[in-house]
């Protein structure tokens, strides 16, 4: 295709005169026509993959990297005096997900469409997404964070489903967002709305009526639950996504000659975590209605749906008040009950029930007992759900637990991101690993070149001056490109253990102050969102930003360190910040992560990760061997056997530790007081003392003696240290989301078939 033809004829001039808003316009209009020319007949099952989330990042050059048309796009572009890199600022970042659960969503979605394998999602359409964040007066404040213009991805339908909330009946509006895959067929993101949203309801930051449903369904993803009303909120919000959704999935394989008894042949439909629950209850419902008995119908519901779990904690497992379901989806109590009856002639033991004796409704115990799969998303966390936390579940079914390890599409998370990387290493391999991921490992003979590594030297410091104008232009923060850049960018939770960052950050302006100066300046870069209801998490927020003004202030330390947070960090700043890694944080407390995926991509694009045994930790540790990865920190065995024992005290390992104890009290000593906010400082201090839930103290000297290393080995072996990185990249093929969805289809789904 001509391009600079393409892009002329549809805005009626040349290529020169064009806005940058006139040349997206055009490009969006070129990639629909050339995506649906990519829509296959769907035969056999097809897949509908049903997340609150789906973190879909800016969409225009990943689709036309994924349509063969980014080269001759940036080309065009380049010979009229233009930029891409200009063009894609025009688009708004979609607000449709938070944090790993979403963007695991959407590239699951990239690689179902490369594949050539039919798999649509659904979700919702929401309008402010979780917030915008902002940090005036060096606190977190939440805005709402508008995407939807008169212009976007996600098109309206004609296509409307009646769901009763409460006893009143809305209309599901669906839209639809075109999912191309690289070299694949396009597929769908199925998105529902309401058309009587009113978003000029929210005031004071994101306040806003919770209990005006027709005003406010979709205004925000997971809004605030500190009250029963935004709780209630959630569970309207997971109905309209279910029941509309279940009705498009029934239409759609009607459509295909389905007559309902046979939907597990034509339908396979994955619950991601527990928030899409209640379709389980709705398609029983609805088989009902077509005249299919409740036994038949739970057999087939069982046959067509799986379940993914995303999560250790216990209280992420979803469990709703009876009452709440009572009053917002009546119509599914008889059904809920009616299973939990069901799942009690199965077993004794009150613990696996769907109702306890609370009346709480458990959504994971429904999934699990009415799906025919339960997957955990990377080894130890499964191993942990069979062993541990689901060990119930996993004695009385045995054959439906298995594992299905995360994946990242590379498509975006190099391609895209890193051209200059991709560029490195098609030199050296061919392109072969644009598909074919494993063919990464073609690098590992260049891993003792010098010349080469020089090479992959300069792309990564290319890429931190890259972020350090990003920083510059959109933040107003200078850093120095020529520090080792130690990134955290993470969903803001005490699990995630920022927290032990910042006792690390405080530990290490002490040392600096006593003349213990370190290997190499560090800019320690973070970026997070914390829930708005999440106090301490917030208050981590603000110790870091306090921080962060102590060492700018201080002459000495200034030189060597550097605390820097990102403003409203989403999958455009994950973009600028990954290639620019030098070192990757993912020190979450061992037995808690259940996977990441931020790891993956910090290591594919060349960093070395600094972690815990935990998550997909593990099976990094396992690709690149000890020697290429920093691992600290207590196991997942000894984390569990210490919650076990119930014996922790985190005020002795205050007390007996004189690094832990000077950092610990620097939180609420008079350089961060005066900087900062003395409610939310002692807060974090105290619940450090007394509480630590997620046992950061007893992993702090671990922590600081393995960064010093790196800190070290990456000032004094520079060589070396790039010869690790290139083995990461090399071994990073296992972590990409065309072989775990490979898996799901091989294990689970029999897309097609």
């Amino acid at each position: 295709m001509n391009m600079t033809a393409a892009m002329e004829a549809r805005t009626n001039k040349p290529l020169t005169a064009c806005t940058d808003q006139e040349i997206y316009l055009a490009l969006l209009d070129i990639v629909r026509e050339q995506s649906t020319a990519r829509v296959r007949p769907v035969t056999g099952r097809k897949l509908y993959y049903i997340s609150a989330e789906f973190l879909i990042g800016k969409l225009l050059s990943n689709n036309l990297i994924n349509l063969g048309l980014y080269d001759d796009t940036r080309a065009a572009l380049a010979a009229a005096g233009k930029n891409l890199s200009d063009i894609e600022e025009v688009e708004p970042e979609p607000s449709l997900g938070n944090g790993g659960l979403g963007r695991l969503a959407a590239c699951f979605l990239d690689s179902l469409a490369t594949l050539n394998l039919p798999g649509d999602g659904v979700g919702l359409r929401y309008h402010f997404g979780l917030f915008h964040q902002s940090f005036k007066d060096g606190v977190q404040n939440e805005l709402p964070d508008p995407w939807l213009t008169a212009h976007s991805w996600a098109e309206k339908t004609d296509t409307v489903y009646p769901v009763e909330l409460a006893g009143k009946t809305y209309n599901a509006r669906l839209y639809k967002l075109a999912v191309t895959g690289y070299e694949g067929r396009t597929n769908t993101l199925n998105l529902f709305d309401l058309d009587t949203i009113d978003e000029s309801i929210v005031h004071d930051g994101i306040t806003f009526d919770k209990t005006d449903i027709d005003k406010n369904l979709t205004l925000f993803l997971y809004p605030d639950d500190s009250d029963e009303a935004g709780r209630r909120l959630r569970v309207y919000q997971q109905y309209l996504m279910v029941s509309a959704g279940a009705q498009l999935i029934l239409a759609e394989c009607a459509a295909r000659g389905c007559d309902y008894h046979d939907l597990a042949d034509y339908a396979a439909i994955q619950i991601n975590d527990t928030h899409p629950s209640m379709v389980i209850p709705e398609l029983i419902r609805l088989l009902g209605e077509k005249g299919i008995d409740f036994d038949e119908a739970v057999e087939i519901v069982t046959k067509t749906c799986a379940y993914t779990n995303h999560t250790i904690l216990a209280e992420a497992l979803e469990k709703w008040p009876r009452s709440y379901l009572d009053a917002v989806v009546p119509q599914l109590m008889p059904i809920i009950e009616k299973l939990d009856t069901l799942a009690r002639t199965r077993t004794t033991d009150e613990s696996l029930a769907i109702i306890d004796g609370d009346d709480r409704v458990h959504m994971a115990h429904m999934d699990i007992h009415f799906t025919h799969s339960t997957n955990g998303v990377a080894y130890l966390h499964t191993e942990i759900l069979k062993n541990s936390e689901l060990h119930g579940f996993y004695q009385l079914y045995p054959e439906k637990f298995n594992n299905k390890t995360n994946g990242i599409t590379f498509r975006r998370w190099l391609l895209e991101c890193d051209p200059a990387l991709t560029a490195e290493i098609e030199k050296l391999i061919g392109s072969g690993f644009r598909k074919d991921a494993a063919e990464l490992e073609k690098l590992l003979p260049y891993t003792e070149n010098v010349d080469i590594l020089q090479q992959f030297s300069a792309v990564k410091a290319q890429n931190k001056r890259a972020l350090a104008d990003w920083l510059h232009r959109t933040q107003n923060i200078t850093v120095d490109p020529d520090a080792m850049f130690d990134i955290q960018s993470k969903r803001l939770h005490e699990y995630k253990r920022q927290q032990l960052n910042l006792l690390y950050l405080i530990h290490q302006y002490h040392e600096i102050k006593a003349g213990h100066l370190p290997a190499t300046p560090l800019v320690s870069i973070f970026g997070a969102k914390a829930a708005p209801a999440y106090t301490i998490a917030k208050d981590i927020i603000h110790a870091l930003l306090t921080l962060s003004k102590v060492i700018a202030a201080d002459p000495v330390v200034s030189k060597y360190l550097q605390v820097v947070f990102v403003e409203n960090y989403n999958v455009t700043a994950a973009e600028k910040l990954i290639p620019a890694c030098d070192l990757s944080e993912q020190i979450s407390l061992a037995s808690k992560e259940a996977s990441g995926t931020g790891n993956m991509k910090f290591m594919l694009n060349g960093a070395l990760t600094l972690g815990t045994m935990d998550g997909a930790n593990v099976e990094i540790c396992q690709q690149v061997g000890d020697e290429n990865i920093y691992i600290f920190g207590q196991t997942a065995d000894q984390v569990i056997h210490r919650y076990e024992m119930g014996d922790y005290q985190a005020s002795q390992w205050v007390e007996g530790d004189p690094n832990i104890r000077r950092a610990v009290d620097f939180l609420v000593g008079p350089e961060m007081l005066a900087a900062g906010h003395e409610e939310n400082l002692r807060r974090l201090h105290d619940e450090l003392v007394w509480k630590d839930w997620f046992q950061t103290l007893p992993d702090f000297n671990a922590y600081v003696v393995r960064k010093g290393q790196a800190l070290s080995d990456y000032a004094c072996d520079p060589l070396g240290w790039r010869k690790k990185c290139v083995i990461n990249i090399a071994k990073a093929g296992l972590f990409s989301s065309d072989r775990t969805i490979a898996e799901y289809n091989k294990d689970i789904w029999h897309l097609g078939e």
